[in-house]
């Protein structure tokens, strides 16, 4: 895996948990639930250099190709994909927290926010 798709794949990480954030329609089952638009930006290491995403959080859960994860109900984001972590908070419309990843003996890092559409 190339160190731009581990920063692809941490961005829709972090979008999923934002999603997660996003505002609950009547019939969502969490608070938490909705669309989230995030932004992943890498602070060290070789991964893009900023990407923004909209996700989508299901009763909690972050889901969807590799992605998985969950928002507590204290809005607390862990996240993983691929040997790549992500962890965070949200609270209200918006969000932040870190991520870290590796592939091929190169390491990402950075962080990234979200908020509610």
């Amino acid at each position: 895996m190339r160190a731009n798709r581990i920063s692809d794949i941490l961005f829709a990480s972090f979008l999923a948990a934002a999603a997660t954030l996003a505002a609950a329609p009547a019939s969502a089952q969490s608070p938490y639930d909705g669309l989230w638009q995030v932004t992943v930006v890498t602070k060290t290491g070789s991964c893009d250099a900023q990407t923004t995403s909209t996700v989508n959080v299901a009763d909690g859960k972050i889901s969807g190709g590799p992605v998985s994860g969950s928002v507590g109900s204290g809005g607390l984001v862990r996240v993983s994909i691929n040997g790549a972590y992500a962890n965070g908070q949200l609270s209200g419309n918006s969000g932040s927290g870190k991520w870290n990843g590796a592939s091929a003996g190169v390491a990402c890092s950075g962080r990234w926010e979200a908020s509610r559409q």
